[in-house]
């Protein structure tokens, strides 16, 4: 067997060493050019690295196994992946021909001026609070951003929270809605976490062919303020300024211009549409359906 090992800010190969030992696999570094040259790729890093190595993922079609290792972990978090014992718990069993290995759904994300040019992500997309909170998280110290860095950015914010007008179109089947209402926050999610642990969408399942849309209305800091541990636990979705639905596709617009941040990453301003790509990436997971 040959496996290719990609090695995210702040990792090093050192990191490979727990998986060498006792096995017989071939070894490469970086992102194979050709699917011919590898049978797995495993990823040490977080979810950001995972996020600007997926158009090659799913070029490739490879088994891909996360190893959490990065400043926010939410993707390895939603594979049952928590630390570095279970991924190699996991790659052991997918040597020995016993792995579970599963496709899932990933989020795609086309803005209006470049609509030839789609930007996949793996766990959640967004625009309001979520962007203002991963724009400055991103700005820390990387040691802080894995130390409750995202929910240190959102803090400040939630005492002077914005709420601009955002036209939303959801598309589910044969079924439309639109509105158009002040919103605090606008979040697509494949899968449940983000920010580092937060479940945003509690009952998100990259398998479903559907992104979970929710999006929170205005409220005063005291209240958002109160709402904000809630998110930890999914019991957000009680509040009545909260809206939870499922879209297959959506088409998000501004009388501004917002940025959209996906996997804590910036990858453009609205307007844009935001879309799945059913069973797009095949992932080695610790459990059967990895979940």
């Amino acid at each position: 067997m040959r496996a290719a090992a990609v090695f995210g800010l702040g990792t090093s190969p050192a990191e490979l060493n727990p998986f060498r030992a006792g096995s017989t696999t071939e070894w490469i570094e970086g992102v194979p050019a050709s699917p011919a040259e590898a049978d797995a790729i495993l990823i040490f890093g977080g979810d950001g690295t995972i996020h600007r190595h997926l158009p090659a993922l799913v070029r490739l079609g490879l088994p891909v196994l996360v190893v959490p290792a990065g400043s926010g972990n939410d993707f390895a978090r939603a594979l049952k992946l928590r630390s570095t014992r279970d991924s190699l718990r996991a790659w052991r069993s997918f040597e020995s021909g016993q792995g579970h290995v599963q496709a899932i759904d990933l989020g795609v994300i086309t803005a209006a001026d470049s609509p030839d040019l789609p930007h996949y992500f793996c766990c959640v997309a967004g625009c309001g609070l979520d962007s203002l909170a991963a724009r400055r998280a991103n700005r820390m110290p990387r040691w802080l951003r894995g130390h409750g860095g995202y929910a240190l950015a959102l803090l400040p914010i939630l005492f002077r929270p914005p709420a601009p007008p955002i036209r939303l179109t959801r598309f589910l089947g044969e079924k439309r809605e639109e509105s158009h209402k002040p919103t605090l926050l606008a979040a697509f999610a494949n899968t449940q976490f983000y920010g580092d642990g937060m479940r945003v969408a509690p009952h998100a399942d990259f398998t479903d062919g559907k992104l979970d849309v929710c999006r929170i209305g205005p409220m005063n800091s005291l209240k958002l303020l109160g709402m904000f541990p809630t998110v930890y636990f999914g019991r957000h979705l009680a509040m009545n300024e909260v809206e939870y639905s499922q879209a297959e596709r959506a088409c998000l617009e501004t009388e501004t211009p917002l940025e959209i941040y996906a996997d804590g990453e910036f990858v453009c301003q609205t307007p844009v549409e935001i879309g799945v790509a059913a069973g797009a990436m095949r992932v080695i997971t610790a459990h059967p359906g990895g979940k």
